[in-house]
């Protein structure tokens, strides 16, 4: 016996109102336009014409998809796919009508053009009511709700387009209990307005004046929720956050606008959240192409790119992620983030280390990846300057491991997270990532050669706002503790952008390399555009006057001095790159030059016995062969202001 989902019966009850509507609206045109003897003719050819008609009504349909989209969402491009499937219908009538049946059969019109006019009226009524009927029943009763359980009065910022979208939330009773009492706008023209009933109580730099007015009342507001357009500079976010100081009104920002992400979509407004230029627009349908029924392992998934490289592929709707982890408390602070969205997609955990080959090999050939994405690897500056055989391990060793797991098993894709700092490189992190893009390389050449179809790329970008160990993190810190704020240098510039945002862009530029395979248009590098840079020392005095305090009255700047293996100014493409356009917002794509395979080979060799002898010379003799910028580099010379950072360990990468 055939068994029926309830999806299926919902779809089956849906095609069959369509079907009668269109049935009903016949009846109702004769009925309308035609008596006495007229009525009756038609009425006695309908059976032979009616059950063709409604048939092919349900072919046209189908066609402009009026069965795939739910009631309860009911919108302008459902109803515009009703009246284009419509007029499809009332122009075969006409030409039926006029060409065929007038001059062959009858001798006279069927319909005429006034039924088929009337027609086409019903017919759209008949199919577009009872949606927006529905629609307009669920939104009442999950507003009504809503209503009843919202204890919490909230007060929107934001441009009006924004702003509909919380409150629609806030309706369905998805953003907990709160309800939306009131609206500040960034712009003039909003005001005198409401959106959804939601009056719009004056601009955003009056919301100090509109909440004290507010609590006078006896009407607090409990929660302030911004839209994205709140945050965008020309709202000047630093401004009205200031002046929201005095009120002890808990913030949100709304965290996930339009991606389909579950829940409330709330999180707590960071300082790091107002700190950057507008984000990069991602093509999400492409992301959602590239990653949507994959296989996809993620090493270091449970560092800060790693996490929200597993929390980008859960929404692009990757089917199966094994997140591979050395941290035990990472791994499972990770896998629990990833349970908690309750997404369809099956999440393994697996302790390993990069290094370890007898673990990573059968790892990966247990799950079959589709896609690998090797984010493991130790990054920061002075620890690598001090504990540089453990960075060779891990960024070098760690890597050709990953890169040979992902070859042997099977895998389309492997994209290696690099950094800027590869680029021209000065320290042993940036050396030795460097050289296992040229390992990655070498590998991607030899399948272009063989005309096989896996690809090998990295992805290069500079510093992520938040990420552990940078530098935000490390001021917020020291603000809370009353200061000092070290800078190392007051000329130290660098470029920055959110953890988001890198980790959309490394997965647009992952989607671009299978499309550009073949030798000749084969890009084995991207470099993700970093916006305008921004010098350390104006990072620091924003973050202060954000928290409240004013740079040198409150709260010190101390500059500690340049430590080893770091530069001034980071640098985005290397002179003998060169760069070409991909297609995509925020990304470039580089052919840099490097070893043949055999080579590289050659020189892991000499890598291994120069670790194993601890003989630092040895290996840096041959990074500076493999990479001859290496040996270009220069040691950090010291600002004339005292330092205050005494080891690695007390001084956070500015990374």
């Amino acid at each position: 016996m055939l068994k029926i989902t309830k999806q299926g019966a919902k779809k089956l009850a849906v095609i069959v109102h369509d079907l009668a509507m269109t049935a009903l609206a016949i009846l109702f045109v004769f009925a309308v336009r035609f008596e006495g003897a007229q009525f009756d003719e038609r009425m006695r050819d309908l059976p032979s014409f009616l059950p063709f008609f409604v048939a092919y009504a349900g072919v046209v349909y189908w066609f402009f998809q009026l069965y795939r989209s739910k009631w309860r969402f009911a919108s302008l491009p459902d109803l515009s796919n009703i009246v284009r499937a419509v007029s499809i219908l009332a122009l075969t009538l006409l030409v039926v009508d006029y060409v065929l049946v007038a001059p062959n059969l009858y001798g006279y019109f069927y319909f005429g053009k006034i039924a088929i006019v009337l027609y086409w009226l019903v017919q759209a009524a008949l199919l577009g009511g009872p949606r927006l009927a529905y629609r307009y029943f669920k939104y009442s009763r999950s507003k009504h709700h809503a209503a009843r359980e919202a204890t919490l009065p909230a007060l929107l910022l934001g441009r009006s387009a924004d702003v509909e979208i919380v409150i629609r939330a806030m309706e369905a009773g998805t953003m907990g209990k709160m309800r939306p009492d009131g609206i500040l706008s960034p712009r003039r023209d909003d005001l005198g307005q409401s959106i959804r009933g939601v009056p719009v109580l004056g601009l955003l730099s009056q919301i100090e004046q509109i909440a004290t007015d507010a609590s006078e009342r006896g009407e607090p507001f409990r929660r302030i929720v911004a839209a994205p357009s709140a945050l965008l500079p020309e709202a000047e976010p630093d401004k009205w956050l200031a002046r929201t100081r005095k009120l002890a009104i808990p913030i949100s920002r709304l965290d996930t606008l339009g991606e389909g992400m579950r829940g409330s979509e709330l999180a707590p407004l960071e300082i790091e959240d107002l700190l950057v230029r507008p984000s990069v627009k991602i093509d999400r349908e492409r992301l959602e192409g590239f990653l949507k029924g994959k296989r996809v392992i993620v090493t270091g998934g449970g560092g800060s790119i790693g996490s929200e490289i597993c929390l980008r592929c859960a929404a692009f709707g990757a089917a199966e992620l094994l997140v591979v982890e050395s941290s035990e408390p990472a791994l499972f602070h990770v896998t629990e983030a990833l349970a908690a969205q309750d997404l369809p997609m099956r999440v393994t955990g697996a302790l390993a280390d990069v290094r370890d080959e007898g673990r990573i090999g059968p790892l990966f050939k247990a799950f079959a990846p589709d896609i690998v994405i090797h984010a493991a690897a130790l990054k920061h500056v002075p620890y690598l300057e001090a504990d540089w055989g453990e960075g060779i391990k891990t960024n070098i060793f760690g890597s050709v491991t990953v890169t040979e797991a992902a070859i042997a098993a099977g895998a389309g894709i492997f994209v290696m997270i690099s950094t800027d700092k590869a680029i021209e490189p000065v320290s042993m992190l940036g050396a030795t990532k460097r050289f296992a893009e040229m390992y990655a390389q070498a590998r991607d050449a030899e399948f272009a050669a063989g005309n096989r179809g896996m690809r090998l790329v990295a992805v290069r970008f500079g510093n992520v706002l938040g990420s552990v160990g940078s530098v935000v993190p490390k001021f917020k810190a020291q603000i809370e503790r009353g200061g000092p704020v070290t800078v190392t240098s007051p000329d130290m510039i660098r470029y920055f952008m959110t953890i988001r945002e890198a980790c959309d862009l490394v997965l647009s530029a992952a989607s671009h390399a299978p499309e550009h395979d073949l030798a000749d248009d084969r890009a084995a590098v991207y470099v993700l555009k970093m916006g305008q840079p921004l010098k350390i020392i104006d990072l620091a005095e924003r973050m202060i006057r954000l928290a409240g305090y004013e740079p040198g009255t409150d709260i010190e700047i101390a500059v500690t001095g340049v430590r080893p293996g770091e530069r001034l100014n980071e640098i985005l493409f290397a002179k003998d790159e060169p760069m070409a356009e991909t297609g995509l917002d925020g990304v470039m794509a580089a052919k840099p030059i490097f070893a043949g395979r055999e080579r590289m080979l050659a020189w892991l060799e000499e890598l291994e016995r120069a670790v194993a002898a601890h003989d630092r010379r040895g290996a840096e003799a041959v990074l500076d062969e493999a990479i001859p910028d290496f040996r270009l580099r220069q040691p950090a010379t010291p600002t004339d202001a005292p330092a205050q950072l005494s080891s690695p360990a007390a001084a956070a990468s500015q990374r």
